[in-house]
This record gives C-alpha cells, structure tokens and sequence, in this order.
C-alpha cells in the first residue's frame, strides 16, 4: 500500500522539494531508443537496468523525487505488444520498484538518507495515443469516457507502493474533471499537473477552472503546472498557490514537440535562474521536465538548497 499522505504533504509544508528531470529524454541520452510508441516504459520490459540507473543520475544530482516510467504505459498500449490484464498490472507495478530500487541504491552508496519519494507517474490519455494530442486534448471522450480509461491504471499505480501520484501533463478540464472523479475519496494522494499555453489549458480553456477542481479534492496534495514553456510558470504559481494547496512546476526547456517527426524543436528557454522566483511566488515542488537533464536539477537544488551542492559533491557525482 502507498505510505501515508502525510508524510509526502508534511515535506511541503516545512521547505520546497527538487523533483527529477525528463526521465525519457535522459534515457534517450544515455544511448536508449525509445522511438516505439511505450517511450520510456518500453525499457521497463527491455532494459529495466537502464531505468533504475537513470533514476539514481537525477537522485544523485539532488532530486528528492522520481517520477516512475509509467507516463506512457497503458493497459492499451500494453496489450499491443501481447501483454495480457495481468502482464501489464505487472509492468506498471515494476516502474515503481525500478524507482524505489534507485533509492534503496543511492542510499547504500552514499549513505544520504535523507527524505526521497517514489512518484507513480500517470500521464494523459493522449500520451498513451503516441500522437501527440496530450498537448491539444483534441480527444472526442466524454469525462465519464475518460474516467473509465483511467481508472484500472490508477487503481495498479495506487497500490504499488509508490508515495504519490503524479498525474500529470494535462491538457484539458474534460481530463482534469474525470481523473479527480476517480481519486475523490479513495486516499490516494497525488498531485495534478496541467500542461498550459500562458495562463490556460492546451485546450485554450482557462487554467484557474482546473486549479479550482483541484482544490475540491483532499487527495490533491499539490497542483501546479508540467511540460510548458518555463515562461509560463511564474503565473501559473501565482494562480495555483490561490487554491490553499501547495504548487508545484516542472516545465520543459521551452521548445515544441513535433509529433509527426517525432522530435523536438525550437529553442531552449529554461533558466534555473527563473527557480528562486517560482518558489517566492510559493512554488513548493520544482523540477524539470522534457529535455531537462541531471545537471539542470543539480543546479536547481543547489538554488534551493545551497547544502545540496555540498552532499553531491562529497557523493563523488
């Protein structure tokens, strides 16, 4: 079962925690083809090695988050490689043991046992679409649709043991309003991320309507923004810390995403520079998120917190 909430929530309310970096543009990086439409969660099956090492590159480089590599598993998407009900349950289970075994790591060989967490992710139902729409919510599914699709991986995801469940990267209130609908009332602690073009949804629908949802459901232990131009963020935690709860960003390095050649473009635009006025306006979680890299969270740790730079270094990273 997932640790209590208070656990995760209490670490909000004393100081801002460093989330990881772009787990699959990391993994990319370090040699990794995930070109297939699984991404990240391909290598759960065929590499699983890869992603615990790195895992443990963005612990070691300050975060005290992972965010699992289950963004786009599906049970769907999973079934079109000949994984079966249980099979697949057994895959999302796995990525949050591929994070928790990077902890477990990290601790060992550093002998830093300071607070880390285990975020399940759980990406948008266009993520698992592999074409791009969780950056529009184009989907044509009703909430009641979109809650049934979402429900059985949530379900898996809740009970593997993780901290907490970042649901994230989405695009449009349809979405917002249908994941909630499953997590109100279960205990599952979890945060939701929108993803945003300035201050409102993909889906051109206003960003604060999403936050206000939000700020219904106890189980929402924060809320904020992800895979948005850094530019974005300020506002959006302005917007976000007005729910009572605590925000959070983690937004990409400011280029688009070509779906159809399956490929970044654009110019970078991230700054840790930016992440001191984020946690001003009240941003309690921060990270990064496609593109951003393990030295991007080292410099952003040691920014919030200067003894981070220290640890890393006595860790020999």
């Amino acid at each position: 079962m997932m640790g209590p909430m208070e656990s995760f929530a209490q670490a909000l309310s004393d100081h801002p925690v460093v989330l990881d970096g772009g787990l699959a543009t990391h993994l990319e990086v370090r040699g990794h083809d995930l070109s297939t439409d699984l991404w990240s969660a391909r290598l759960v099956l065929a590499r699983p090695d890869a992603v615990v090492a790195a895992h443990r590159d963005y612990f070691l480089a300050g975060a005290r988050v992972a965010t699992t590599a289950s963004y786009q598993a599906s049970f769907a998407g999973l079934a079109r490689l000949g994984l079966d009900a249980e099979e697949s349950r057994d895959v999302l289970v796995a990525t949050v043991a591929l994070a928790a075994r990077a902890r477990r790591e990290v601790v060992e060989a550093t002998g830093d046992d300071r607070a880390r967490w285990v975020a399940a992710s759980v990406g948008p139902y266009g993520a698992a679409l592999a074409d791009g729409s969780e950056y529009t919510g184009d989907y044509g599914l009703s909430v009641a649709e979109l809650a049934r699709w979402h429900r059985p991986r949530l379900e898996v995801l809740a009970s593997a043991g993780a901290d907490v469940l970042a649901i994230e990267t989405v695009p449009c209130l349809a979405e917002v309003e249908a994941v909630l609908s499953v997590v109100a009332g279960t205990g599952w602690p979890c945060w939701l991320s929108v993803t945003v073009d300035g201050n409102r949804t993909r889906a051109g629908e206003p960003l604060v309507e999403a936050f206000a949802m939000a700020a219904e459901v106890d189980e929402v232990v924060a809320v904020g923004v992800n895979c948005c131009d850094p530019t974005d963020v300020a506002a959006a935690v302005s917007l976000a810390t007005a729910t009572g709860k605590p925000a959070l960003a983690y937004p990409n390095r400011g280029e688009d995403w070509d779906a159809a050649r399956h490929r970044w473009i654009g110019d970078a635009a991230f700054d840790v520079d930016q992440v001191a006025a984020w946690v001003a306006a009240g941003a309690r979680l921060v990270g990064g998120c496609c593109r951003t890299t393990p030295d991007d969270i080292a410099r952003m740790a040691a920014a919030v917190d200067p003894s981070t730079a220290s640890r890393i270094d006595d860790a020999g990273t």
